[in-house]
């Protein structure tokens, strides 16, 4: 980047740029942006900023980020802890939340395999997720007894594999395992639908 740009601006849009889904173009258009913002603004940007790994925890039950352990979902006694959703994501579980259709529970695991990058089961909550069905298994009025894991990791090469890996981990224990139905994304063509994705919009069909 030239000099043109004074060191501190350009510091910053370094440091936008090494943000996920943010481009040079759009790391510039924030730093101007936040150059022309009022001081107050900054000043609250930076204590939300600075009061991020403060404020948050990880939930040592289900492994999303919340304000206290246990996180208000594994702590709410209206959602139905016998049925646990596994998400690759923190930001699946709030898009599944979104729809208002799920009353279970969630597992995140902070990933999904891949060896191209490197990454194992021992680096994600899958043992956790071990851990917490065979706890799951005595039944009392407090913990209901897990009666099914619901894998929602993405229709890729990698979720698909994740999810395989933990139906294998979870044979031998009393519980349902289930993955969520694949097929055609509303407002999407069947013209341009690839095989799978239409092999799959069949077999998941449901009745109208």
């Amino acid at each position: 980047m030239t000099n043109f740009l004074p060191k501190s601006i350009r510091t910053l849009i370094e440091e936008f740029s090494r943000l996920p889904g943010v481009g040079p173009k759009s790391a510039q258009r924030l730093a101007m942006h936040l150059l022309r913002s009022p001081r107050e603004k900054l000043e609250s940007l930076g204590q939300a900023v600075n009061g991020l790994k403060d404020d948050i925890v990880f939930c040592e039950t289900c492994w999303n980020i919340a304000e206290k352990n246990p996180c208000y979902v594994c702590d709410n006694p209206s959602r139905d802890k016998s049925l646990i959703c596994v998400v690759e994501e923190i930001l699946d579980a709030v898009a599944i939340e979104k729809t208002a259709e799920f009353s279970g529970v969630y597992h995140v695991l902070h990933g999904r395999l891949s060896p191209v990058d490197s990454i194992s089961p021992d680096q994600l909550k899958i043992l956790e997720l071990v851990k917490r069905v065979e706890k799951g298994m005595e039944d009392s009025i407090e913990n209901p007894k897990i009666r099914e894991v619901i894998l929602a990791t993405n229709p890729s090469l990698e979720g698909e594999a994740t999810a395989l890996y933990i139906q294998k981990a979870l044979i031998g224990f009393d519980v349902k395992v289930s993955r969520i139905a694949r097929g055609l994304p509303v407002g999407g063509d069947i013209e341009y639908a690839d095989e799978i994705t239409l092999m799959r919009a069949m077999k998941g069909r449901g009745e109208f």
